[in-house]
C-alpha cells in the first residue's frame, strides 16, 4: 500500500480518482502490456476450462462460464490485481463427486452457497488464518487431487470411461489398457508429446515460438490431425446456450449438502489465498529485476481477494458455471507476460465471452481425448517434485504423504483432516524432543542443547548439568527458539550454584554468539518502573532522590526556578546534567558491548537507511521504540510539528529541504514516513494563534502548518479521521490533517516527485496516540496512487502489511542473540 502520486494535487476533489487528470472527464486506459498479457492468458485458459469441465462431468459451457466470471468478477473485485481466477484443476474431484451424487443443478446451488460463505468469511477478516495451514498439508491436498485427476483422465486417454473413485480407476487400468482405443490413444499421445516438448524447443526460433502457450499448440495440433486424418474420436459438443442448465433448489440430505459447501469453500479459499501470496512474490521478483515497466503493483489484500472469489462463485453458480478459484498456472503466465494491472485479468474474461459466443463451430472440432490428455498432464504436475523436496528438507514429508494418500483414497475433507492430525502430532513430537549432548575440548566443558527447552526436558537437562565437574569452565550452547519458565529456572539455579563453587558459565546461541546474562536483581532493578524506556525521574523507583552538587567551579541551573548559581542543586522531580551522564554511563556498561560490533560495521560501510522518518520533536515520541528500529535503519528528521515547508518558500531554515534532498538523492531511501502524534503542542499553538501574535521564531516556523488549518476548514477535502471513530477534538483533527497535508508538501519536491514517478519511492503517514501507545497508519485505496484520509489501527503482530518495517518485531518467549531492539531500548 502506497500513498504516492505522480504529480502534486493539493486541491484534489474527494470523488476524483487519484490517477485521473486534474481536470476533464475520466478515461479508461489499458496499457499495451495488459492487452498482450490478457491474450496470452486467454489462450491458456480456453482449452484448460473445457478440459476441466470435461473432467468433472459438467456441461462444457460451465467451464467457459467460470473462466469468464473469474476474469470479470474476481478480476474486478478481488484484492490481488494480477491473479487470474477461473475453473481450477484442484476442484475437479470434489465437483465431479457432487455432480454424481446430487446432479448438476444442485451442484450449481452449492457453488452459490459456497460463495456466500466466502463473503461471510471475508467480512470477518479471517483470510490470513488460511495461511496458518501447513504448506505440507496444502501441497499434499493438491497432490492427492492431482493423482485422482490423472487416474480418471487416463481412462479417457485410452478411449474408455472413468470410474467414480481413484481406487476404482486404479483397479480398472489393466482392463482398460487391454482394450485401448487406437485413435484416442494416438491423439492423446500427440497432445502429451507437444505439451512436454514445446517448452524445450531450442535456439532462437524456439524462444520465439515458445511465446505461444503449449496448451493451445497441443490442443490445436491434435484437433488439426484428428480433423484432416478423419479419426473417429469423440469431440466437444457445445449445445445451444438457450438450453444451458441453471441452478435449482438444493435437493438431498442437508448434512451432505453442507459438507459439499464446506469442501468447496475450503479448497477455493485456501487455493486462491495461497496463489495470491505466490503472485505477490512473483511481482516483487519482477520489480527487483527491473521488468515491471515502471509501474508498481499493490500487494494483495487477502480479505478483499476472498470477497472477490466469493462474489465470483455466487455469479458463476447462478449462471450455471463451475466453482471459481485463483489459478496459479494462469496467474504465473499473467505476471510473466508483463501485466501491470487488473485490466489484463478482466480482458481475458472478455475474450472468453467472445470465444464462447463466436467460436462455437471451431470449439466443436476439439477431440475430447486431447482435452483429457491436457488435464491429465496438469494433474501429474500437481504432484510437484519441488514441493516434495521442500517438505523433505523441512522434515514434513510424513504430513505430505498422509494428506496425499488420504485425499486420493478417502476424500478431500478426510485427507486434510488426517494431514492436520499428523501435523499436530509432528509438532508436539518436535516440541517435546530435545537432544542434550556433552563434550570436552581444550579443558572446557561444552553442553549442547538442541530443540525446545520445555518442562518436559527439565529432568534430562538437570541430570546433564549436574554431571558437569564442579569448578569447571562450562559453555552451554542453546540451539532452539523457545525456553519456558521451568527450564529457565533450572538453568539459572544451576548457573548460580556452579559460579558459587568457583566455576565459570558462558551461555551461547546456535552460532556461538554469547547471550548476555541478566543484570543482578536489586530492589531498584526489580521495580516495574525501572525500565530502559522510562523517563529519568522514574529511575528512582520510589526512593527519595538525593540532592546532588555540580562539580566545583562550574555553573548549575536550578530546574525549578531557572536561575543560575555556583552550586546548582537539583530539586525533586527535575532532571539535571547528572541524569544525562548517568544514562550515558548505563549505555556504556549495558548496551555498548552488545552493539559495538554492529556500529563498527556501520562505521566501515557507511549508513544505508531504507527510510526517511520525519516526525515531531516532542520528547514523548521515541522513534526507535515505536518502530522497533536500530542503528542504520532510519534517517530521522525532527522538528516542531513534523512540518515540511513547501519548496521555494522563504523559511529562513533549509534544514528540512536539505535532509529530504540528501535522503532521496544521496542515500536513495525507498520510503518516506511522516509521523504525527496526539496532543501536539505545535497544533495547539496553530489553533490558538491569531494574526496579531508577535513574529517570534516559533510563530514564523508554524506558518508552514497553516495549509493544514486551511485543509481542515475546507469543504473540498474529507476530514482525516481514525477508522471506526471521529477525532476526539479539534487538536486531534488537526494532528491527523497535518500528516496528510505534509505528505502533499513532500510531493511538491522535484526529487521526490521524480522518484515517485519512477516507482522507486513510497510515502506513508503515521499517527501515534501517546496516551494509548497505539500507532495508526494512513490507509490507501486499492489504486496505487492515492489515499482516503483514514488512519487504521496497526495490530500487534509479527508481520505487517502496512509499512516496510524498519526493524523487526521480536516475539516474547524466544531465545535470540542481543538484538537491535534491546540495544535501542537499553540506550
Amino acid at each position: 500500500m502506497t500513498l504516492c502520486t505522480p504529480a502534486r494535487t493539493t486541491n484534489r476533489p474527494r470523488s476524483q480518482r487519484p490517477h485521473s487528470p486534474p481536470k476533464g472527464p475520466h478515461r479508461f486506459r489499458i496499457a499495451g502490456a495488459d492487452l498482450s498479457a490478457s491474450v496470452a492468458v486467454f489462450l491458456i485458459a480456453l482449452p484448460l476450462s473445457l478440459g476441466i469441465a470435461l473432467a468433472t462431468g459438467a456441461p462444457l459451457q460451465s467451464g467457459l462460464v467460470a473462466a469468464a466470471v473469474g476474469g470479470l468478477v474476481a478480476g474486478r473485485f478481488g484484492g490481488a490485481p494480477l491473479q487470474v481466477s477461473g475453473p481450477a484443476a484442484g476442484l475437479t474431484v470434489v465437483t465431479a463427486e457432487l455432480i454424481q451424487r446430487y446432479g448438476w443443478r444442485t451442484t450449481c446451488a452449492i457453488t452459490v452457497l459456497a460463495g456466500l460463505a466466502q463473503l461471510a468469511l471475508s467480512a470477518l477478516r479471517v483470510a490470513r488464518s488460511a495461511l496458518a495451514v501447513s504448506p505440507a498439508i496444502v501441497h499434499g491436498m493438491l497432490g492427492g487431487i492431482g493423482v485422482t485427476i490423472a487416474l480418471a483422465q487416463l481412462h479417457i486417454v485410452l478411449g474408455g470411461t472413468p470410474q467414480s473413485s481413484a481406487v476404482d480407476n486404479a483397479l480398472g487400468l489393466p482392463a482398460q489398457l487391454a482394450h485401448a482405443h487406437p485413435a484416442a490413444l494416438a491423439i492423446s499421445a500427440l497432445t502429451v508429446a507437444v505439451l512436454l516438448a514445446w517448452p524445450r524447443l531450442p535456439g532462437r526460433a524456439g524462444r520465439l515460438v515458445r511465446k505461444v502457450p503449449a496448451a493451445l499448440v497441443a490442443v490445436a495440433g491434435a484437433t488439426a490431425v484428428a480433423t484432416f486424418a478423419g479419426l473417429a474420436v469423440p469431440r466437444v459438443d457445445l449445445p445451444s446456450w438457450s438450453s444451458h442448465a441453471l441452478p435449482g433448489l438444493p435437493e438431498g440430505p442437508v448434512l451432505g449438502i453442507a459438507a459439499g459447501v464446506l469442501t468447496i469453500t475450503l479448497v477455493t479459499s485456501v487455493q486462491s489465498l495461497l496463489s495470491a501470496v505466490a503472485v505477490d512474490k512473483l511481482v516483487a521478483a519482477r520489480a527487483a529485476a527491473g521488468a515491471d515497466h515502471g509501474r508498481s503493483v499493490p500487494r494483495a489484500g487477502l480479505d478483499r481477494e476472498l470477497a472477490g472469489q466469493g462474489a465470483a462463485n455466487v455469479v458463476s453458480g447462478a449462471l450455471g458455471g463451475l466453482p471459481v478459484a485463483g489459478v496459479a498456472v494462469r496467474s504465473v503466465a499473467n505476471v510473466a507476460a508483463g501485466a501491470t494491472s487488473r485490466a489484463s485479468t478482466m480482458l481475458h474474461g472478455l475474450w472468453i465471452v467472445l470465444a464462447a459466443l463466436l467460436l462455437v463451430p471451431v470449439l466443436d472440432l476439439i477431440p475430447l481425448p486431447a482435452l483429457a490428455a491436457l488435464v491429465m498432464v496438469v494433474g501429474i504436475q500437481m504432484v510437484s517434485i519441488t514441493h516434495i523436496r521442500t517438505v523433505t528438507r523441512h522434515r514434513e514429508v510424513v504430513v505430505y504423504a498422509v494428506t496425499l494418500a488420504g485425499v486420493a483414497l478417502v476424500g478431500i475433507l478426510e485427507g486434510v483432516a488426517l494431514g492436520i492430525a499428523v501435523a499436530i502430532a509432528v509438532a508436539l513430537h518436535r516440541l517435546a524432543r530435545t537432544r542434550i549432548t556433552r563434550e570436552e575440548r581444550e579443558g572446557r566443558q561444552f553442553l549442547h542443547v538442541r530443540g525446545q527447552l520445555t518442562f518436559l526436558a527439565v529432568p534430562r537437562l538437570s541430570r546433564a548439568l549436574h554431571q558437569l565437574p564442579q569448578g569447571s569452565d562450562v559453555v552451554v550452547e542453546l540451539d532452539g527458539s523457545f525456553m519456558d519458565h521451568a527450564a529457565y529456572e533450572t538453568l539459572s539455579d544451576w548457573t548460580a550454584g556452579h559460579l558459587a563453587h568457583g566455576g565459570t558459565v558462558e551461555t551461547t546461541g546456535p552460532s556461538g554468539v554469547r547471550i548476555a546474562e541478566p543484570a543482578p536483581v536489586t530492589a531498584s532493578a526489580s521495580h516495574p518502573c525501572c525500565r530502559p524506556w522510562t523517563p529519568w525521574h522514574n529511575h528512582q523507583c520510589g526512593e527519595k532522590p538525593t540532592e546532588t552538587t555540580e562539580t566545583a567551579g562550574t555553573t548549575g541551573t536550578s530546574g525549578a526556578t531557572g536561575t543560575t548559581g555556583t552550586t546548582g542543586t537539583s530539586e525533586p522531580g527535575r532532571t539535571t546534567g547528572l541524569h544525562l551522564a548517568s544514562g550515558i554511563g548505563k549505555f556504556q556498561r549495558n548496551t555498548a558491548p552488545l552493539v559495538r560490533d554492529e556500529l563498527a560495521r556501520l562505521a566501515r560501510e557507511g549508513q544505508r537507511p531504507s527510510q526517511l522518518f520525519l516526525t515531531c520533536a516532542d520528547s514523548r515520541l521515541v522513534t526507535s521504540m515505536i518502530t522497533s528500529s536500530g542503528p542504520g535503519d532510519l534517517f530521522t528528521v525532527r522538528n516542531v510539528g513534523n512540518l515540511v515547508p513547501l519548496p521555494g518558500e522563504e523559511s529562513g531554515d533549509d534544514s528540512v529541504a536539505a535532509a529530504i534532498e540528501y535522503a532521496v538523492e544521496v542515500l536513495r531511501v525507498t520510503s518516506i514516513t511522516v509521523c504525527g502524534h496526539s496532543g501536539c503542542g505545535a497544533m495547539q499553538a496553530l489553533l490558538a494563534g491569531s494574526p496579531d501574535d508577535p513574529p517570534t521564531p516559533l510563530r514564523r516556523w508554524l506558518r508552514h502548518g497553516r495549509p493544514s488549518l486551511e485543509r481542515m476548514a475546507s469543504r473540498r477535502h474529507a476530514w482525516a479521521r481514525i477508522s471506526g471513530r471521529l477525532p476526539a477534538d479539534a487538536v486531534e483533527q488537526l494532528c491527523l490533517t497535518n500528516v496528510v497535508q505534509q505528505l502533499e508538501h513532500l510531493r511538491a519536491y522535484e526529487s521526490v516527485a521524480r522518484r515517485l514517478a519512477e516507482g522507486t519511492l513510497t510515502l506513508h503517514g503515521v499517527y501515534f496516540h501517546v496516551g494509548e501507545a497505539q500507532a495508526y497508519l494512513l490507509s490507501g485505496t486499492d489504486e496505487v496512487h492515492g489515499y482516503d484520509d483514514v488512519f487504521t489501527r496497526v495490530l500487534p503482530t509479527d508481520h505487517t502489511d502496512h509499512l516496510e518495517a524498519p526493524g523487526r518485531l521480536e516475539a516474547p518467549g524466544h531465545l535470540e542473540a542481543p538484538g537491535r531492539l534491546a540495544a535501542a531500548r537499553a540506550s
